[in-house]
């Protein structure tokens, strides 16, 4: 089949009806049909088989759940929004041919997107106080620029810039000015552009003035201050080679503005931003747009697994067998157990105190939970809390 778009995409259709897989699953799928064998299988995705003190924030279930839309499966898992450390995310039982081609875009759905949203739960916790937005899906391919921005949003960021991602998960993109604009004003003619613009967009767009294309960003920003009546923000997105004390020069701008009277403008930077830079520009910025951190952060490794058959224990080497659940416990603790509540003591009982993470999600293939990215999102923020999450910084 070609795609008529002329784009290298692979259609919607093409994922939701199982071509969307290794070719392998193709062959698997051949040989069962032949054998004339399709087990009822139970099957786990997880990432690490055992804590390891490195959380990670669950996202990509939507997608995931509407994969498995009118296929012969029943599916738990653990909410979007709450963080895991070890242990199954997901749980899928029903005939392995009725789920068998769906593994790859399973796995990619939630790799992808819990890596996205936990790279911006690292940019919000590193910066709790501020307005931290995503410009980073002009890093990524521009067919999944929604699954960026959603997952942005479901780590705590305010806001991004990808517009038809805007249209695709229901939220407004936000944005000013790129240097492209004030260098089409042409050299010295900074004030020129910086006015048009404020004088062309909406009310309900922030005067925010791009500050570091031609001069030196103290100077820059003085103007802009003058030329622009009640300009809310500077940017600077000063190029990496240019630099210098990154942190001295926002200093500076921070303090000139204040001696000139000008403590209203606040300061908004961008620009290879991670967490580390945040928590050290926060005390002296109020904004910050992150980019290539969360876009570009790399996808969680989960695997799916049999571990049962057909009732029986199954699971390959190097795996854990049987069906599992994973609780979360007052202390913010996060443990593995057998499901089957078999187990009294040991590590493969659960714990007295613990919640189940593990939740319905389909059910004889109907979808049977609802998807509020904002009460996923405060979720997040809740059992970041609670497990004690921090930002990867050296807060020296």
């Amino acid at each position: 089949m070609t795609d008529e778009s002329g784009f290298d995409i692979v259609p919607p259709e093409a994922i939701r009806e199982g071509r969307a897989t290794d070719a392998y699953f193709d062959r698997t799928v051949e040989t069962l049909e032949h054998a004339d064998r399709n087990p009822r299988v139970v099957a786990e995705v997880t990432a690490d088989q055992f804590a390891t003190g490195e959380w990670e924030l669950l996202a990509g279930v939507k997608d995931a759940a509407r994969l498995f839309e009118g296929r012969d499966v029943d599916v738990d898992a653990i909410r979007e929004g709450r963080l895991f450390d070890g242990g199954p995310v997901m749980r899928i039982e029903g005939p392995y041919l009725a789920f068998c081609r769906l593994e790859t875009a399973l796995l990619g759905f939630l790799s992808h997107a819990t890596g996205v949203a936990t790279g911006a739960l690292e940019a919000r916790r590193a910066a709790p106080d501020s307005t931290v937005l995503s410009f980073g899906s002009r890093h990524v391919h521009p067919s999944i620029g929604a699954m960026i921005e959603r997952s942005a949003l479901l780590g705590g960021l305010d806001g991004f810039s990808n517009v038809a991602a805007g249209e695709v998960i229901g939220r407004e993109a936000g944005g000013t000015m790129p240097h492209a604009l004030v260098i089409c004003f042409g050299r010295g003619e900074q004030e020129t552009a910086w006015r048009a613009f404020d004088e062309a967009v909406g009310p309900d767009v922030p005067r925010v003035a791009l500050v570091d294309t031609y001069s030196d960003e103290v100077d820059e920003a003085v103007r802009a201050a003058e030329a622009v009546d009640a300009l809310d923000s500077v940017r600077i997105d000063t190029t990496a080679s240019r630099r210098g004390d990154f942190e001295h020069i926002i200093r500076e701008v921070r303090w000139t503005l204040d001696a000139e009277g000008f403590e209203d403008v606040g300061i908004f930077v961008s620009g290879g931003l991670g967490p580390q830079e945040l928590h050290d520009l926060r005390e002296y910025v109020a904004g910050f747009g992150v980019g290539s951190h969360v876009s570009n952060a790399d996808p969680t490794d989960f695997s799916l697994d049999i571990v049962e058959i057909e009732g029986e224990l199954a699971a390959k080497r190097g795996k854990l067998t049987g069906k599992k659940e994973v609780y979360r416990t007052d202390d913010g603790g996060h443990h593995v157990a057998l499901a089957d509540g078999s187990a009294t003591g040991g590590p493969t009982a659960p714990p007295a105190d613990g919640e189940a993470l593990l939740q319905p999600l389909v059910r004889d293939g109907e979808v049977v939970r609802s998807f509020d990215l904002d009460a996923a999102a405060d979720r997040a923020a809740e059992d970041a809390d609670a497990v004690g999450f921090e930002a990867p910084v050296d807060a020296e």
